[in-house]
């Protein structure tokens, strides 16, 4: 058996749906399970619905687009299809009532309310599928995939996950298709595994279906050794190991989720990353070599950063017990840091810009320390570099932090 993950890029209209199913169609290995994203930029719509981040003048006009856009997607690929029309008014309805109820904690709200993109993607799909004459079962991942209860970015219970998956593997159907990023907390709520986390969610049922391999499909020919929106000239890469892979989404390469590779690598399962616009054309893989090929630098850019300064009030070390505090704050709010830095007595942080999580952060920090803070930020990281690559790449930009190893370079820059 194999997987299949689509992105929202690869599912954003009804003419990339139907491009879609041409490739589920021409697929000759089964059993097949198709992982899929929220169409297009539909996380970003939702993440404005969250009560206490959407104003309430604006959420009837919110629901509405996003009403619109799927069903106007869903009426081009099957016009006067009535259970696929009370499948998705179903789901809305849910929505609605969602985005009015009484906000709660930012994470646990996020769940609920961002998990319906990949919902109703996953509805419109299957419905597409039956329609093309390609039979499929439609699965709730959230009764597949199990974890904790630390919403936003749920630790995966693999024995439950295990147990569940296995279940379903004696009797796995020829096509199936379900939902990527989202998953089952103990309480019967719906966490989400992290940002762009269904890739990891196809790498999970692969590990628990034991899978011949993984394909990721996105609309890049392969693994670029940069982002093609900033950098004019990128190379593909046809083979990468997997620790190169591990290492390069941990510092924020987009192709991947940071956590795709592990679940992959532990049981030899090969990852293919192919483009849904060129779907005959090789591609790259992730797999047990020995070294990226062909050997290049790779440049690896995150956007609209903030880097935090901290330190202590009373001019003590930023040592083990101030570390424990200022780590404590980070998970407890649900903030990822994205590269650290400390000196005798203050401790410096790069992380993505949420206004709503930031706010919180500062507010905390606050209480034990001194808070310095700036935004509008590139965290710019560089595999095999060069000094006149660095130069480069920097500009003539200050450098707010540096941190280099053998391998790594990365600079906090002004964006």
């Amino acid at each position: 058996m194999i997987v299949y993950k689509f992105g929202g890029a690869s599912v954003n209209s009804a003419d990339a749906v139907r491009n879609m199913a041409g490739i589920i169609s021409r697929c000759t290995t089964f059993p097949l399970m198709v992982v899929v994203s929220a169409m297009g930029k539909t996380t970003n719509a939702l993440e404005q619905l969250i009560p206490g981040v959407c104003p309430t003048q604006l959420r009837q006009q919110r629901m509405a687009a996003l009403r619109d856009y799927h069903c106007a997607i869903a009426d081009e690929l099957m016009a006067g299809d009535a259970a696929l029309h009370d499948d998705l008014e179903a789901l809305m309805e849910a929505l609605d009532l969602a985005t009015q109820a009484p906000a709660t904690t930012y994470n646990d709200d996020y769940d609920s309310i961002v998990s319906y993109g990949e919902l109703l993607s996953t509805t419109i799909i299957s419905h597409y599928l039956r329609h093309c004459g390609m039979d499929n079962r439609w699965l709730d991942v959230r009764q597949l995939i199990f974890t904790d209860a630390n919403h936003r970015e749920g630790h995966v219970d693999w024995p439950a996950t295990t147990v569940a998956v296995g279940d379903l593997r004696r009797q796995l159907p020829r096509l199936s298709v379900t939902q990527g990023f989202i998953a089952g907390a103990p309480d019967g709520t719906t966490t989400t595994l992290g940002r762009e986390g269904s890739d990891y969610s196809a790498a999970i049922l692969s590990y628990c279906l034991d899978a011949e391999s993984m394909t990721i499909w996105k609309d890049v020919p392969g693994f670029l050794n940069a982002d093609p929106k900033f950098f004019p000239d990128t190379i593909k890469i046809d083979s990468i190991p997997y620790n190169e892979a591990i290492e390069l989404a941990y510092y924020g390469a987009s192709v991947i989720h940071p956590k795709t590779v592990k679940p992959l690598k532990n049981k030899n399962i090969p990852l293919f990353i192919k483009s849904f616009l060129s779907p005959e054309d090789e591609g790259s893989a992730v797999g047990p070599y020995q070294g990226i090929s062909p050997e290049t630098p790779l440049y690896i850019v995150r956007h609209a950063q903030v880097l935090i300064s901290i330190s202590s009030k009373d001019f003590s070390f930023i040592a083990e017990h101030n570390l424990q505090t200022i780590f404590g704050i980070f998970s407890r709010i649900g903030v990822r840091i994205n590269v650290m830095q400390n000196s005798a007595l203050s401790f410096s942080v790069c992380i993505d810009h949420n206004e709503v999580l930031l706010k919180q952060l500062i507010e905390a920090l606050q209480t034990d320390f001194h808070v310095r803070y700036n935004t509008g930020l590139q965290l710019i990281t560089i595999r095999y570099y060069t000094q006149a690559i660095i130069d480069h790449i920097v500009a003539g930009r200050p450098v707010l932090l540096e941190q280099r190893s053998r391998n790594t370079e990365q600079v906090v820059v002004e964006g």
